[in-house]
């Protein structure tokens, strides 16, 4: 019992969007089984906030998954582990966690305003397991107190490094399977790009799950304006029924459901200076392309680990707060499967 309890074919399937209790209350037998597969993906990072220049996405939420009795690649994720985990008549708690948070006030009107700065999500647990939060895009790259200047933050995948407008450097992609499991839980973020030129800073993309790294800023042609910010990582999946369709199950097997998508890069000025990162399949928010007041990033989708995207500074109204605030991570989710019969 515990979560929303689901069938299909010869499996069960017990899906948390939030905190609960998985509780095993007999043991399994001979038609069934005594362990169970589980999905356990972290709360996305918080996209950056910027004074000046593009600011970085975030990372997705870290992506862990077992496939011990069920559906061989590539049906199912690359990162899945071929064992499930026995279990015991007993209760077993699980922890969803929620998104980073939004960095708010990265360039303020009065300069006195409070300045919040973006978060990495939350860990979600299971099973005596844990995948970690996503690491928040890189921004502010005027220092303030308690707020990291301009690179990305490490994570359970890492957040895409600030686009600087040449006088803060920063600009480092941060690190993704931090702390580091087997396989990898997440991927790098992207790095930004500093230039003295205010229209070509952008922002680099989040890390994904298992599609690759955060995009670096992309100029276009090579060497020169307009400038691309990065793209966030494409999250990694699972079939669209969640563990369903193999082993003589009669559940269908259509498509595919990704989490931990990497949020996209901001840009700072107005077109044609560019254009924003998209985010990555599995929740990844878009950035901000940074174009007018109250234009900031995309948040990352509920219950997919999907970094929020970052944002960058208007051209219109510079010294507004809007348009220059972050946008906040994804929550994660926990599936377990077993076949009961």
């Amino acid at each position: 019992s515990g979560g929303t309890v689901s069938t299909s074919g010869d499996f069960k399937i017990h899906t948390f969007t939030g905190p609960g209790t998985f509780t095993v209350n007999a043991v399994g037998d001979a038609a069934g089984s005594e362990a169970v597969d589980y999905l356990i993906v972290a709360g996305g990072g918080g996209g950056g906030q910027v004074t000046e220049g593009g600011a970085g996405g975030a990372g997705g939420g870290g992506f862990r998954m077992s496939n011990g009795t069920c559906m061989p690649g590539p049906q199912t994720s690359p990162l899945a582990v071929g064992s499930s985990v026995p279990v015991t008549a007993q209760g077993y708690p699980i922890q969803v966690g929620n998104g980073g948070t939004a960095g708010t006030n990265g360039r303020c009107s009065p300069p006195s305003s409070p300045k919040v700065c973006s978060t990495n999500g939350i860990n979600s647990s299971a099973l005596g397991l844990t995948a970690a939060g996503g690491g928040f895009g890189g921004g502010g790259d005027f220092p303030y107190p308690g707020c990291n200047a301009s690179n990305g933050n490490p994570g359970g995948s890492g957040g895409g490094g600030h686009g600087s407008t040449g006088a803060a450097g920063g600009l480092c992609k941060g690190s993704g399977n931090t702390p580091s499991v087997s396989p990898a839980q997440g991927q790098n973020g992207g790095d930004g790009n500093s230039s003295n030129s205010d229209s070509s800073a952008q922002g680099g993309g989040g890390g994904g799950g298992a599609g690759g790294t955060g995009g670096d800023y992309l100029p276009t042609p090579p060497g020169s304006p307009p400038y691309q910010a990065g793209n966030g990582g494409v999250g990694s999946f699972v079939v669209q029924t969640g563990f369903a369709g193999c082993n003589g199950t009669t559940g269908p097997v259509s498509g595919a459901r990704y989490f931990s998508g990497g949020g996209g890069g901001g840009r700072r000025g107005s077109p044609p200076n560019g254009n924003a990162g998209a985010g990555g399949s599995g929740g990844g928010g878009a950035g901000s392309p940074g174009a007018s007041p109250g234009s900031n990033g995309v948040a990352g989708g509920v219950n997919t680990g999907g970094g929020g995207g970052g944002t960058g500074r208007s051209e219109i109204s510079p010294t507004s707060p809007s348009g220059n605030s972050g946008s906040a991570g994804g929550s994660g989710i926990v599936i377990i499967r077993y076949k009961f019969k």
